[in-house]
């Protein structure tokens, strides 16, 4: 990671590596930008891909890979190559104040720190995209927040179809349909599906938050009166389709209602199902950290803290949202908008995410 970040500064006018670049670490401005994070068409902070040359970008991407196993990367040059997908579905007329509403250019990075030094970190974020990294001695410290969204969520191929995120619905579907009416019901969160994650673009996260609405979830007021009211407009279209009342909210908010089901309540078969389902995404990480989460939730005793939620539709083509809580984790999927072709997933770590617990171990060994 730091001979690629510092390959590709180098490479950078002096211009653009200033805003590539943010240091010293630590520095009161550049930890306000590095926990500043987003998923939706906004500035993301940093340099293009859209500005760099072929060469830069190739340095860029390689850098992203290192951030994740390769089926995450594979899944999130997936979600790059869709804004050419969704600028046709939009009929090439999406307007988000700029040349081209849904820009596969419009993917920024930015490095916080001297790479190499004794902290540093790198993000790579656009529409549905935030992969975040924290490095200390050369060690991966935090590999959270870690966002991945779809739109479309399903698209068609010359044969089959077009599913990033595919699997990690399929996988919560199948567990939830295993359960015997006593265990889904305990399960069940809220019979109807909420319209987005509830976590957002927080820095940090804390018991009680509810779901963010779409105008909190840009860098800043949005430039024209006609992109507010858009956005006005999708926020309030995505409400009235949930139903969502300030009660149902407070239900679904972080920490306050039912987790769901616990994984010790779970049949064996269910816990594999479960297991495979955390993967998802604890696996948006370095190799070496993926491989250590997944050894963490072998265990047992480590799998039998997490609780597994659902909310909204079993039906394939319905909304839906689900919710995996337990020690250091907290995972959300949500595919509500769109007529529930419009996927977000993220993965926190809510203690650690960042690396802002000064005290918090390293991942991986």
């Amino acid at each position: 990671m730091a001979h690629l970040a510092t390959d590709l500064l180098d490479s950078l006018d002096p211009e653009t590596r200033t805003r590539a670049c943010r240091a010293p670490f630590g520095a009161p401005d550049v930890e306000a930008e590095r926990v500043r994070w987003f998923y939706t068409p906004t500035d993301h902070g940093g340099v293009a891909l859209g500005e760099l040359s072929p060469r830069q970008q190739s340095l860029a991407m390689q850098l992203l890979a290192t951030g994740l196993t390769r089926r995450a990367y594979v899944t999130a040059c997936s979600v790059l190559g869709l804004e050419n997908v969704l600028d046709e579905v939009e009929g090439w007329s999406a307007d988000w104040g700029r040349v081209r509403g849904r820009d596969p250019g419009l993917y920024w990075v930015r490095v916080f720190g001297y790479p190499g030094s004794p902290a540093w970190g790198w993000r790579f974020g656009g529409h549905h995209l935030s992969v975040n990294l924290l490095v200390r001695e050369g060690r991966i410290a935090a590999a959270t927040p870690s966002f991945v969204g779809a739109d479309p969520a399903a698209s068609p191929l010359l044969v089959g179809e077009l599913r990033p995120l595919g699997g990690m619905e399929d996988l919560a579907r199948t567990l939830m349909t295993s359960l015997g009416e006593r265990e889904r019901a305990r399960a069940l969160l809220h019979p109807r599906a909420i319209s987005d994650i509830v976590s957002g673009n927080r820095a940090r996260l804390g018991r009680g938050d509810r779901m963010m609405h779409m105008q909190e979830l840009f860098r800043g007021p949005l430039p024209t009166p006609h992109l507010a009211a858009l956005v006005d407009r999708i926020d309030q279209a995505a409400e009235a389709g949930s139903g969502y009342t300030p009660a149902d909210h407070e239900r679904m908010a972080l920490g306050l209602g039912s987790p769901g089901i616990a994984a010790a309540d779970l049949r064996t078969e269910q816990r594999a199902l479960l297991r495979n389902l955390i993967s998802a995404y604890t696996d948006r990480s370095p190799e070496p950290v993926a491989a250590a989460l997944r050894r963490r939730y072998a265990e047992d005793e480590q799998l039998d803290a997490v609780h597994f939620g659902w909310s909204g539709d079993l039906t394939p083509g319905r909304p839906h949202y689900y919710r995996l809580t337990g020690p250091g984790l907290l995972g959300e999927y949500d595919n509500t908008q769109r007529g529930a072709n419009h996927a977000h997933s993220v993965w926190r770590d809510p203690g650690r995410d960042f690396g802002l617990d000064p005290l918090a171990s390293h991942l991986a060994v």
